[in-house]
């Protein structure tokens, strides 16, 4: 068995669509569009065939948008080495996004950083 993908809802569909293209390398599918619902999405996928459903509805709310909750805690890209880890986590901040944590090995030994990123969903990069 295996996750065939994941989905985030965002604010900004066209955004968001940008954002992971842009710094995570992902491929857009075509725009999917129910005219009866308004529900909108896109399915990102990377090239080791992980799949993001980035999805828009009207009147979803947003109160609850804080880092420390229950449910999904984060996305992590392994990006295939320190240096990368350092040079995308640099690219981040010099873009304007807020470093949750600098690049570091944690207790249970992996090389990572996490940045604060679109619509404030973190997103670490590791190894």
């Amino acid at each position: 068995m295996k996750i065939e993908h994941t989905a985030l809802y965002v604010n900004d569909l066209e955004g968001a669509k940008e954002f992971f293209t842009k710094y995570l390398k992902a491929g857009s599918g075509e725009l999917y569009r129910n005219p009866h619902t308004g529900f909108s999405s896109y399915f990102l996928s990377f090239e080791d065939g992980a799949r993001l459903e980035i999805m828009n509805k009207p009147n979803i709310l947003d109160e609850n948008n804080k880092s420390a909750r229950t449910g999904y805690a984060h996305i992590a890209f392994s990006v295939g080495s320190r240096e990368k880890v350092d040079e995308l986590t640099k690219t981040f901040t010099d873009d304007g996004f807020e470093l949750q944590s600098p690049p570091r090995v944690t207790g249970d030994g992996y090389y990572e950083s996490c940045i604060i990123g679109f619509e404030g969903n973190l997103i670490e990069l590791t190894v």
